[in-house]
């Protein structure tokens, strides 16, 4: 592969509503889609998810927009041939950090790879689903009423996995009430980082609401005391901000620190990293799942690809695109068909980017050769 040329589009996509976390709210979606070309014309995406404040992880929009302009892209086009996509990570080890930016580059060159071997990317990566379960992350509410009906809505819908998000004092009464009226919903639970070890009478009540997984409990480096933590709970932990890399996933795994992991090719540097990661955790009987990001449909669709892999047993957060998008900006747009999305088998990614609809949103457009 010889790149020719490189384009940032920075874009600002309204929510439908509101999304609500333990420690942030989220209105507008800020992300960077990148576009390579070719030499041949072949036209690879990929996303930036990053947030616009670094309350998620220490990127931003614009810390990862600085990192390409300055650094990644300029090295990409100095090498201009890649034998495959793997090639990134020698070409970007010398800088410490910044994966979400790395990953943005990364997954656009999969995407070439992939359309200029004629193949779809899930096949491309050793994916062999064709059917995907998938879940539905719900924010926080004002009324328990409103929440019990967007649960409602959401099973009705399809979706095989409800992901609540609970912080100290929003958590137990929330949960015995959705148990109460959803008495074998799969459920889990969401804290963003929002507890603390001596919550640990706390944590441990919520055994009794039978949860598939608690995720992300306790601070993002606090390995040791996540594997403290799961000594006692029946509930699984489940690890997510903490996993950043193969040797955090290693860590984790040695220690004991939780039974499941959410990888996020976005926050681990990009899909080859996040494939290395699942085939660990597959080895040593730990259980994963495809974390979402609040993506467009570019950034869903490269997690589709990756969620393929056989180890993704749990459904991943890979919402149809009207969840959060009055419209998205690829075509045609995800759906849900009975709680699954289907992989697609064109080559790449395997859907097309509206243009017109990707102009509407873009705020800052910044093109390389």
């Amino acid at each position: 592969m010889r790149i020719e040329k490189m384009t940032i589009h920075k874009i600002e996509m309204p929510l439908k509503r509101p999304f609500v976390t333990a420690v942030n709210t989220v209105n507008n979606r800020s992300l960077l889609i990148v576009e390579v070309e070719s030499a041949d014309g072949v036209v690879g995406w990929g996303e930036c998810s990053a947030f616009d404040t670094p309350w998620y992880t220490e990127e931003t929009t614009d810390t990862c927009l600085y990192m390409m302009k300055e650094f990644l892209i300029p090295e990409m086009l100095e090498e201009k041939e890649f034998g495959y996509p793997e090639d990134l990570s020698a070409i970007f080890s010398h800088y410490r950090g910044h994966h979400m930016a790395k990953s943005c580059l990364e997954t656009a060159l999969w995407d070439v790879y992939a359309k200029s071997e004629g193949r779809p990317l899930a096949d491309v990566l050793g994916g062999r689903r064709r059917e995907l379960e998938v879940g539905i992350a719900i924010g926080m509410q004002a009324h328990t009423d409103d929440l019990l009906f967007k649960i409602d809505e959401a099973l009705q819908s399809g979706y095989r996995r409800i992901k609540l998000k609970v912080k100290p004092g929003e958590d137990l009464d929330m949960l015995a009430s959705v148990r109460s009226r959803f008495p074998e919903a799969p459920l889990m639970a969401d804290a963003n980082s929002s507890y603390r070890l001596d919550d640990l009478e706390r944590l441990k009540e919520i055994d009794q609401f039978n949860l598939m997984m608690i995720e992300q409990p306790l601070g993002a480096t606090d390995f040791v005391e996540h594997a403290e933590l799961q000594k006692v709970l029946r509930t699984p932990v489940c690890l997510d901000e903490s996993i950043i890399s193969f040797e955090t996933a290693q860590t984790a795994v040695a220690l004991g620190s939780c039974k499941i992991i959410a990888i996020k090719h976005s926050r681990v540097g990009g899909l080859m990293e996040a494939k290395r990661i699942h085939d660990y955790c597959q080895k040593h009987d730990v259980k994963v799942w495809a974390g979402g990001m609040i993506e467009s449909g570019i950034g869903k669709v490269h997690n589709i690809a990756l969620a393929s892999l056989d180890g993704f047993e749990i459904p991943g957060d890979i919402t149809a695109s009207t969840r959060y998008w009055e419209q998205d900006i690829i075509t045609p747009e995800i759906k849900l068909e009975n709680g699954k999305v289907i992989v697609s088998d064109a080559p790449g990614i395997g859907y097309e980017v509206n243009r017109k609809q990707l102009e509407r949103y873009t705020v800052e457009k910044v093109s390389f050769k």
